[in-house]
């Protein structure tokens, strides 16, 4: 039997577990290897997924986020090491938490600035802070109360989302710890600093237009809309139930729906162009995107002793992170048959990607569900897309 059919038999398998539907593109030296859809767009209907089903990327639109800003940085217009109030004046006094010897917790102003490193890295102290919800982490209930005024209104830029943010304490001392979160929200501010435009502009100038990803974006248009996959819930009985997600909000055109950087959409095949371009070395269809080198900087592992704890789980073993993206630095430990120093990034609903420009390779898999139960799936298709390559 074919290597490719077992493949087939493992998305299957998925779908007759009670996943609602997948896909998986693999390609090598700018050739797909394989190409897979499973189970259905929307259950209801009957509706399969196919080549045309746009999906949900969450945190997986920070592969694009970040490799624009890294096409920005081999072109001179920052240097890592700058504090970020050269480009956001409001956050030139920044505080810390701190807990004192009694226990108790107080905030006190910062050794240093946040640079610019620390926001590639996800090393400025701030964790994500969605909603109102009652939490007794002191970082946390600082970013909500920060938040409360824009909640209030209902919308905001993301201009006033980081401007907001800036009033409240950080959770450690910057560039000593590792936390994911915030530091998107900055990055996605600075692009538009630097380029004094939006970032969905920028994205189309520098990324999506030159890779001919005609189906990403942020903002619904044409029939974008009605090829969106249907988001499921997985009950606790195991049956799936369509749900809503408060970030598909922000994919309606108008201000009166902005909250911040909108996150993005994409089918399979869009964003294998993506990741194409980052296995081959910034080149794509003949035409150079970006430099080899500086995607062997964004792939390199920026972790310490310290940090590598604050990010390593079951998930992630055998990664290290670098800018915007996990850095595999381990095979052994994380049990993975690709090559050190492949990248990638996972979103929230299902979504996965990796580039192994050590074997010019792509991967790219999505669902949509809530919990996305990643660490199963993902692992899984991880080891049998590469069990695919020659």
């Amino acid at each position: 039997m074919a290597i490719n059919s077992y493949l087939d038999m493992l998305l299957k398998d998925f779908i007759d577990g009670g996943l609602p539907g997948c896909a998986l593109q693999i390609t090598q030296k700018s050739k797909t290897i394989y190409e897979g859809y499973f189970g259905y767009s929307d259950i209801e209907k009957k509706i399969p997924v196919t080549n045309l089903s746009v999906f949900r990327q969450a945190s997986m639109s920070k592969i694009p986020l970040y490799t624009t800003l890294m096409i920005l940085y081999e072109r001179g217009r920052f240097l890592m090491n700058d504090p970020i109030y050269k480009y956001f004046p409001e956050w030139k006094d920044t505080r810390k938490y701190v807990k004192e010897s009694n226990g108790y917790v107080k905030a006190v102003p910062t050794e240093g600035p946040i640079t610019v490193r620390d926001i590639l890295s996800m090393k400025c102290g701030l964790p994500y802070c969605h909603s109102p919800s009652k939490t007794e982490n002191h970082t946390i209930q600082a970013m909500q109360a920060c938040m409360q005024p824009l909640w209030d209104k209902g919308h905001y830029t993301l201009r006033e989302h980081t401007a907001a943010m800036s009033q409240g304490p950080l959770a450690f001392e910057p560039g000593s710890h590792w936390i994911y979160g915030f530091a998107s929200e900055l990055s996605a501010g600075l692009i538009e600093v630097l380029c004094d435009k939006p970032i969905d502009d920028v994205f189309q100038e520098l990324l999506f237009d030159p890779l001919e990803m005609h189906d990403t974006r942020s903002h619904y248009f044409g029939d974008i809309r009605d090829r969106m996959v249907g988001l499921y819930r997985k009950t606790p009985d195991c049956k799936l139930e369509p749900c809503n997600s408060i970030l598909d909000a922000k994919h309606l055109p108008g201000p009166e729906n902005e909250a911040g950087w909108a996150r993005l959409f994409s089918t399979v095949n869009d964003f294998s162009k993506l990741m194409q371009m980052l296995a081959n070395g910034g080149v794509y269809n003949g035409v150079r995107i970006m430099g080899r080198k500086t995607i062997d900087l964004m792939r390199t592992n920026g972790l310490n002793e310290v940090q590598q704890r604050d990010f390593e789980d079951n998930y992630n073993a055998g990664y290290g992170y670098g800018y915007g993206v996990r850095t595999l630095t381990d095979r052994n430990k994380g049990n993975h048959n690709g090559s050190p120093g492949a990248f990638g990034w996972t979103g929230g609903f299902g979504t996965w990607c990796e580039a192994d420009p050590a074997e010019e390779v792509s991967i790219v898999y999505m669902h949509n569900m809530i919990p996305n139960e990643e660490v199963y799936y993902h692992l899984r298709m991880r080891n049998a897309a590469y069990g695919c390559i020659k």
